[in-house]
């Protein structure tokens, strides 16, 4: 894994191997972040990372300019990673361990961009929580948009506020807004 783009190009990510993880592809995570050029300016975006495993989605916002970012995980060797990274590069990211939906149900604070890879098995109504806690709890600015990263075999339109979906290998990444 690399951070693709901004201060940070070409900065290698190797976490350890005994970490819970399956980082979003280069080629995926490239997809992504030209989709989100053409909407967003990076520089003073607040971002929020849930399932953040190794951070890398969280790093190349920091990479082009993001200058509030939230990573949470349940997992306290990838938080510990994150903080690692985070501190060597002198990124302003905070990390918090705790588990999704907790934390979705306790947070007030408001975000331009939710992005979610929690585990591709996830219980269907898990993932429709995630949906319905972040537009519930109205976490999101003007113009925010929630990002939901899941499997191919995971169909998550049949939400009011989805908008669309991107496919890239096994990949799905769903907008909502």
């Amino acid at each position: 894994m690399r951070i693709i783009s901004g201060k940070y190009k070409g900065k290698r990510l190797l976490a350890p191997k005994k970490l819970p993880i399956r980082p979003t592809t280069d080629m995926a995570k490239e997809a992504l972040f030209n989709i989100l050029n053409n909407s967003f300016h990076f520089h003073g975006l607040e971002v929020l990372d849930l399932c953040a495993g190794m951070g890398t989605i969280s790093f190349e916002f920091a990479s082009r300019g993001a200058n509030a970012i939230v990573c949470v995980d349940v997992n306290a060797g990838c938080i510990k990673y994150i903080n690692q990274v985070k501190n060597e590069l002198n990124i302003p990211i905070t990390t918090i361990k705790s588990d999704v939906i907790g934390y979705l149900s306790k947070t007030t604070q408001k975000f331009d961009i939710v992005f979610a890879d929690p585990p591709y098995d996830m219980d269907m109504d898990k993932f429709n929580t995630i949906v319905e806690l972040v537009f519930s709890q109205q976490l999101l600015n003007d113009d925010g948009v929630l990002i939901i990263e899941h499997s191919k075999h995971t169909d998550l339109s049949h939400h009011a506020q989805f908008t669309i979906a991107r496919r890239y290998g096994g990949s799905v990444f769903s907008f909502f807004e």
